[in-house]
């Protein structure tokens, strides 16, 4: 009898602290009001954000660290000048995008924009990977050419031969495609995927602006929205599947945080897993690899010699002797073939290096930002037409798709067909503003008027000077009155470097790299339109709220 009574004394504890918490949930703190009620002018607060990682994602806590050289400079370039800096907490792959994921997006790509018709020809020949990254003048891989991107054998490899600029793509599809799944398991969507009445193109941004110009405009698909409709005395029932609640917003916290690209210093600081090193608050050394140790090998009794990561070993040195295989592989492995480092992140060093975010400079800025420091800040905003509506990249019967052309001759859509368009901010929104002053901050510091002797310039006395880096232009395309084909004019001048504001940096070593580039510190860049047969990607998503989500272990994780 005791024990029933304290359980009924526990359980209505609960359920008096449960509804206070919900009270104090629902109703405005400060003024009384409630939220997400119908009644009461529904005011929205968000309910439903549980902060997990996204799918095939890992945490990794943010904090500070020294990017830069941990090694000998033996390139003599000082490239990698050490900086403390501070990273936020973020979420990011744990192995690269395989070639099975790739190959889902450009199916997916296929379907949405079918090759077929002639608007969308060249929007599906823009997301391929270049696949003859694999020929060699003196080697016999065609092989590879041929089989590497699409036969199963290689489904779990990292994707290659993919530019940064189709990467960054991926990332914008990837955010499209799991909000939508996101939305049909929730039950706010039907299941688009079941009819091929309707074209599946799905679009964040266009979902929150103006949902009716998704799905060919049937407004059918849309189940349910969020919260209660108040029916006001007098108003018919609802019919049996008709939409209620309100639009989804991005408050309501259901719809996921955009998939990018890691800029250059969370690479390196989710590489280098300080985490692994850390005792209390002081780090004990700095790491030359993703894992901790000074040596390339494993120390483990089961596989003891064995290398930790893919990467050439010497002259024709891609794997070792046959029967006895250092590494595993002579080409890029199988993801998750070796072990993971600190924060459980794959392949951080070796395998294929992979694309970051960042706008190449010969050196880390010494006047660099030290708070999640990134160069290649492009600030934009919405595009309005004079009547105050949004812009979109016209979808029509007869529009035809705007393309740009890059340098090497390869065509690429400016905007998907039906999403929004966006253009740089100008000056009248930079007015009075202290911490930026213009749309793109690439070569803020280094390469601007500002950085440059001509600083007492005007900017169009400045423009007609040469570039800091002269370096390739894009080419223009004209069309051939007789032919009616497109035609690629490239300029004759000669170029002295490939840096310019759309040179881009990749990180890590790669199965064709020797160990010095296994070092995390170590960068490289490549012309953002360019591809090779190893650099790959993989993918990271902002950390929303509390930097931790876990409580803080001050111990010697050694011990």
């Amino acid at each position: 009898m005791k024990n029933i009574f304290k359980i009924t004394l526990f359980v209505l504890t609960t359920l008096l602290f449960a509804n206070c918490n919900k009270a104090r949930t629902d109703t405005s703190r400060l003024t009384g009001l409630s939220f997400n009620n119908p009644k009461s002018g529904n005011y929205i607060k968000g309910t439903s954000f549980e902060g997990k990682p996204p799918l095939g994602m890992v945490g990794v806590e943010g904090g500070s660290f020294t990017m830069g050289q941990v090694q000998d400079d033996v390139m003599f370039d000082w490239n990698t000048t050490p900086k403390k800096i501070h990273v936020r907490s973020f979420y990011m792959d744990e192995a690269e995008v395989t070639n099975s994921e790739y190959f889902l997006y450009v199916q997916y790509m296929k379907d949405v924009f079918p090759p077929s018709e002639e608007k969308y020809k060249h929007i599906y020949s823009s997301v391929l990977p270049d696949t003859l990254v694999w020929r060699k003048s003196l080697g016999n891989t065609d092989i590879l050419s041929e089989n590497y991107f699409r036969h199963p054998a290689y489904a779990d490899y990292p994707v290659v031969g993919v530019s940064w600029l189709q990467a960054n793509e991926y990332c914008k599809w990837r955010t499209n495609a799991v909000n939508l799944k996101t939305l049909i398991d929730k039950g706010h969507i039907s299941n688009i995927f079941e009819t091929d009445s309707i074209s599946n193109f799905f679009d964040t941004d266009v979902f929150l602006a103006d949902a009716s110009r998704l799905f060919e405009g049937d407004t059918t698909v849309y189940k349910k929205g969020v919260g209660r409709t108040l029916r006001k005395k007098g108003d018919p029932k609802l019919a049996k599947g008709a939409f209620k609640g309100r639009k989804i917003t991005k408050a309501d916290g259901i719809l996921t945080q955009r998939f990018r690209l890691p800029t250059e210093a969370e690479w390196e600081f989710a590489a280098k897993a300080n985490i692994e090193n850390r005792e209390y608050n002081n780090i004990r050394g700095r790491k030359k690899y993703a894992w901790n140790g000074k040596y390339s090998r494993s120390k483990g009794k089961r596989n003891r010699g064995d290398q930790l990561a893919n990467f050439k070993q010497g002259q024709g040195q891609y794997s070792g002797l046959p029967g006895w295989s250092s590494d595993g592989a002579d080409i890029p492995n199988e993801i998750m073939s070796y072990p993971p480092n600190g924060f459980g992140l794959y392949d951080m060093s070796g395998n294929v290096a992979e694309w970051v975010s960042d706008v190449y400079r010969p050196i880390i800025d010494n006047e660099a930002n030290d708070f999640n420091y990134f160069r290649g800040n492009l600030f934009t905003k919405k595009m309005i037409d004079k009547d105050g509506k949004l812009v979109y990249a016209s979808n029509e019967e007869d529009a035809e798709v705007e393309y740009d052309v890059l340098p090497n001759g390869k065509l690429v859509p400016k905007q998907l067909p039906g999403t929004i368009k966006y253009v740089p901010i100008t000056k009248d929104d930079t007015t009075l503003r202290r911490n930026f002053t213009v749309a793109d901050n690439s070569n803020i510091s280094d390469g601007d008027l500002n950085s440059s002797r001509f600083y007492e310039d005007d900017e169009d006395q400045f423009t007609s000077r040469p570039s800091m880096y002269n370096s390739p232009q894009e080419p223009s395309r004209v069309r051939d009155s007789i032919s009616g084909k497109d035609i690629i004019i490239n300029d004759n001048k000669k170029r002295t470097t490939l840096i310019s504001d759309n040179a881009r940096v990749y990180k890590g070593g790669s199965w064709s790299d020797r160990e010095y580039w296994l070092d995390p510190a170590q960068r490289r860049y490549l012309p953002e339109y360019m591809a090779t047969n190893y650099i790959g990607f993989r993918c990271v998503s902002d950390k929303v709220g509390p930097m931790a989500t876990k409580k803080r272990r001050a111990r010697n994780p050694s011990r």
